[in-house]
């Protein structure tokens, strides 16, 4: 396999610029600080890196609501800060993928601008546009997913405009051929400049029902959602018309089109509809998309059937495309709190690190998840996030898990010298990056040796993978490529586990030097630690 794409099992470390490394002072993470910092991603023993939106923006949603899809904005940089960052992580063997938001803009988007004006403009078809109802209330019942009808009154033209998410964030119309000419565009230009990838925001939402069919109601035991919590209006809905319409099958094409035109290129998609299993597969067949990650493990279900379920019932859907994994980012609670059930231990940490690593598929990490970093609360008063403000108490929005990298355990953890605009937990400051450098059984040195011994072992990068059906709270399956099979296994409890492995798995000969709490082989009996591991060759 040694010929195969760099994406295909690879591992991608997630940057949110806001909040990575701040060089100038304003208390914003921008470009020359990833630029400074890409020497200690590389020491991750990562693949890649995936850069959150940097482009010109009012910031409204924190850069995905996007008013240029072709300058960074200044807050970041410039575009000569790009270019030297891409230079400087090629020159270190990183990969470099960056975030696409295609389908919807900012209210500040020049098109939207001339769009609003009239209903005759040049641009008057660009955003999903809809006459009121005889009595004056929205053209149906589609809701926003941040709260409120997802449609607001525009009275340059007495119309309504679509918008999925934030008012400022008006839903693109890519029914229309020059909307998609103009957005295969914008790709073409980060292309042309030599990125490696694009991550796909929301790419399911590209299109909407041309008939703005009513969205049927959900009954109140079904109202469970991925990036949404029950009580959000949002929940109470399925989403049948409002994302995931059969037409974005053909945009998806012409997309991978314009991507086979670059050599070694890849496209992430973000998917979250009513079954984005089916979605994933869907999106990522011979033609579409190179690979799709949803919320599925981005839950708070910490169970091996759980884990295991997810990764079968896309298995068994997924006959053509890859996989992505990922159990934290910039959107959910930082997996060591949403699983660490009370007790977020270094030696989960690391173990969440292995068993999403080992699965089929590539990875996702976000920063921090090195570190062992839990959610940090933050005050209501110093939230920024639109989306916990509309819904605290109840839901305290994404910027828990947005706070500062803590680079040392001085005032403001080494990320500004200015007033960092999401306040620095304390108990960060005692996980910052030069503490643990210098300790080597930290979770950031665990996490480095697991990443190194993980590029060596070809069956988890690229093998098949089947389940055995373990009892709570282990999980175990194997990875077989080229007439070798790997069998793994996970501890996911803090106290010992026990399983009788299968005589017909045959001898195992158990694989060290991945840093983890390894079990032990009696017979045919694993006797696991808590949080411990099993990695064996299998005959």
């Amino acid at each position: 396999m040694s010929d195969a794409p760099w994406w295909r099992g690879a591992v991608t470390y997630q940057i949110y610029p806001r909040s990575f490394q701040d060089t100038d002072g304003d208390g914003v993470g921008d470009l020359p600080g990833i630029v400074e910092r890409l020497d200690y991603v590389a020491s991750l023993g990562v693949d890649a890196i995936w850069i959150a939106p940097f482009f010109k923006s009012p910031m409204a949603d924190f850069g995905y609501d996007i008013a240029d899809y072709r300058n960074v904005d200044p807050l970041f940089g410039t575009l000569a800060d790009f270019d030297r960052l891409l230079t400087k992580a090629h020159g270190l063997g990183l990969k470099v993928m960056i975030d696409q938001v295609l389908s919807h803009t900012s209210v500040e988007h020049e098109w939207f601008h001339e769009s609003r004006q009239s209903r005759n403009n040049p641009k008057a078809d660009w955003y999903v546009w809809a006459d009121a109802r005889e009595d004056g209330s929205a053209p149906n019942n589609w809701l926003s997913l941040f709260g409120g009808s997802a449609w607001q009154w525009e009275p340059r033209r007495s119309q309504y405009y679509l918008h999925n998410f934030l008012t400022s964030q008006p839903d693109l119309n890519f029914h229309s051929q020059e909307v998609r000419a103009a957005i295969l565009d914008s790709v073409r230009f980060w292309l042309d400049k030599g990125v490696d990838g694009v991550r796909l925001d929301a790419i399911n939402f590209c299109f909407h029902d041309r008939r703005l069919r009513d969205n049927p109601p959900k009954p109140k035991e079904k109202r469970v959602g991925r990036g949404f919590s029950p009580d959000n209006p949002y929940a109470f809905q399925y989403h049948y018309y409002n994302n995931t319409q059969p037409e974005n099958l053909a945009f998806l094409g012409e997309l991978r089109a314009l991507m086979d035109r670059y050599p070694d290129v890849a496209a992430l998609g973000e998917i979250s509809s009513e079954d984005s299993l089916a979605t994933m597969a869907e999106y990522t067949r011979d033609g579409r998309l190179h690979m799709g990650y949803s919320f599925e493990l981005l839950t708070d279900d910490f169970s091996a059937a759980h884990i295991r379920g997810t990764v079968q019932t896309l298995e068994a859907q997924m006959s053509e495309g890859w996989p992505c994994w990922a159990i934290s980012n910039h959107d959910v609670e930082r997996v060591l709190t949403r699983w660490g059930n009370g007790k977020p231990s270094p030696q989960l940490a690391n173990l969440l690190t292995a068993m999403v690593c080992s699965l089929r598929g590539s990875v996702c990490v976000y920063q921090g998840e090195e570190l062992g970093l839990t959610e940090a609360e933050v005050p209501f008063e110093s939230l920024q996030d639109p989306y916990g403000i509309a819904f605290w108490p109840q839901f305290k929005g994404r910027d828990g898990c947005r706070t500062p990298m803590p680079w040392s355990d001085d005032a403001q953890a080494g990320f500004s010298r200015g007033m960092p605009w999401l306040p620095v937990p304390h108990e960060h400051r005692s996980l910052a990056v030069a503490r643990q450098d210098a300790d080597p059984h930290s979770v950031l040195n665990g996490f480095r040796t697991f990443m190194h011994w993980r590029q060596l072992q070809s069956v988890l990068r690229w093998g098949d993978i089947h389940f055995l059906d373990t009892a709570e709270p282990v999980l175990a399956f194997t990875r077989h490529l080229a007439g070798q099979t790997m069998l793994v296994v996970f501890n996911l409890a803090d106290t010992a586990a026990e399983l009788t492995l299968p005589a017909a798995l045959g001898k195992s000969v158990v694989v060290d030097g991945h840093g983890l709490l390894q079990g032990h082989l009696d017979g045919g009996q694993l006797h696991l630690p808590g949080h411990g591991v099993w990695f064996a060759h299998v005959a």
